[in-house]
């Protein structure tokens, strides 16, 4: 995290112009919270949230529907082998921002 408190500070306005933040739906949090949950699992959906907020939400290799193009699908681990991150891009809100809001795990 950066000295200004925002982890995408870019040292002038506070906001990295080539990235999103990418928050987690409470399911997510709650999921990433669980002592069950295995350190593969763990990397995987953090990993996650990296390429999507670095990519502002066009992960290379997401699919979308054709009707909602905003929300996404992404593979977790080696070839999604260990399930599939759901997630929406906000592009249109006052400060633009992706949530991932399910995991389904395999």
């Amino acid at each position: 995290m950066s000295d200004s408190g925002t982890p995408y500070d870019d040292g002038e306005d506070g906001v990295d112009d080539d990235e999103w933040p990418c928050y987690l739906s409470p399911e997510v949090e709650a999921l990433l919270q669980d002592p069950a949950v295995t350190g593969e699992v763990f990397s995987a959906i953090v990993s996650a949230t990296v390429r999507i907020n670095t990519t502002r939400g066009l992960v290379p290799g997401s699919t979308a529907s054709e009707r909602w193009p905003q929300q996404r699908r992404i593979p977790l681990g080696p070839g999604g082998s260990l399930g599939v991150a759901e997630y929406v891009i906000v592009a249109d809100a006052p400060e633009p921002h992706c949530v991932i809001t399910r995991v389904q795990l395999y």
